[in-house]
């Protein structure tokens, strides 16, 4: 499809197309509202499931009774139970949702900036730069008895890694999305040798290291929610406000340049906001792989390509996907599963179907 179909499609002055575009904002719309209420609904049903089962009643009384510092709102309910709700469930589903949105709204980005239906958060490598900070401080923590925060190496490694693939990629020709690609694997490549060395050294204290690179909320608190939420709201505000941009870069450097559009700033702004969210998410969960390939892919098939309301829509439903998985690990079996594991089990499939529909695309 040529850049001027592609324009008429959104163009809502032509007969030929308009009412088919109002058609669909319609229903992005609808689905927009309906995750917006289904969202909350599934935060507090998941806050009452686990090995205490508490009635989601109670769950609603407890949640509206500590936001409001009103008391009398879950009088009746042990404290104990407002204790696991509260100060230990609460954080842990609140850290699923905002994870969950930021790999989603991550994948949407890069996607239509590498212009690759097989692009996701963690394409150019600072996943694998936080899964090295993390692993080096949770080595030296074990070797040397020291106390380093594991978050705050993993996203200082996760910066430096996006400071050097940008560093790489913006010499000669600029931030191509070649370029962009290309560094990313080789400095993932090295990065992922140095975590295989890291591991090796740990010896009989390696499963600390394996569990945390598998992806978990387990354990997750407050201050953990600190860090992920800011940076998750601030970084999707600021992509939903230049998500015009992010159409037009979707189209190619050359098209989205003749439309008016500063092709390197958008571009670097845009790997910038989703190596943000990515960094802080792996940070705080460990590496949740294919949240942010399937999400997207599903509402683009289904719904919408247009990212004015893919982004909100990826984000709401990577939300709703990532606490609805997190609820299986705490319920399947007598162990919990780390949440990356389910993820990924279930997003292989989707990449092979992806891969090979696109295979079949380039032999017809």
């Amino acid at each position: 499809m040529n850049l001027t179909s592609r324009k008429r499609q959104n163009d809502t002055s032509c007969p030929e197309y308009g009412c088919r575009f109002i058609a669909k904002r319609r229903v992005c719309y609808t689905l927009i509202a309906v995750l917006c209420v289904l969202l909350p609904l599934t935060l507090v049903f998941s806050a009452g499931l686990g090995a205490a089962r508490i009635p989601a009643g109670d769950v609603a009384r407890i949640l509206l009774g500590k936001l409001s510092g009103n008391e009398e709102a879950y009088r009746g309910i042990s404290g104990g139970e407002a204790s696991i709700v509260f100060e230990l469930r609460l954080p842990r589903i609140l850290c699923a949702a905002f994870t969950g949105a930021a790999l989603a709204a991550a994948g949407v980005i890069f996607q239509a900036i590498l212009q690759n239906p097989l692009a996701d958060p963690y394409t150019l490598g600072v996943s694998t730069g936080a899964a090295f900070g993390a692993s080096l401080a949770i080595f030296l923590n074990m070797a040397a008895a020291m106390a380093l925060p594991v978050p705050l190496f993993a996203l200082v490694f996760a910066a430096l890694t996006l400071i050097t693939v940008l560093a790489i990629a913006g010499r000669g020709t600029g931030l191509v999305r070649s370029n962009l690609i290309m560094a990313g694997i080789i400095l993932s490549a090295i990065l992922q040798a140095g975590v295989s060395f890291i591991k090796m050294a740990s010896g009989e204290n390696v499963g600390a290291i394996v569990y945390w690179l598998m992806g978990s909320l387990s354990g997750r608190s407050w201050s953990d929610l600190l860090l992920v939420a800011p940076a998750t709201s601030v970084a999707l505000a600021a992509a939903f406000a230049f998500s015009r941009d992010l159409n037009l870069l979707s189209l190619g450097s050359r098209n989205a340049e003749s439309l008016g559009v500063n092709v390197q700033r958008a571009r670097l702004l845009y790997l910038l906001l989703g190596a943000a969210v990515t960094a802080c998410s792996v940070s705080v969960c460990g590496i949740i792989g294919f949240v942010g390939l399937v999400v997207p892919h599903l509402i683009r098939f289904s719904v919408t390509a247009d990212n004015r309301m893919l982004l909100p829509l990826a984000s709401l439903s990577g939300a709703l996907l990532l606490v609805l998985a997190d609820d299986a690990t705490r319920l399947i079996g007598t162990g919990e599963i780390p949440v990356g594991v389910l993820t990924t089990l279930l997003g292989g499939p989707f990449f092979i179907y992806i891969f090979v529909r696109r295979g079949g695309a380039a032999r017809e």
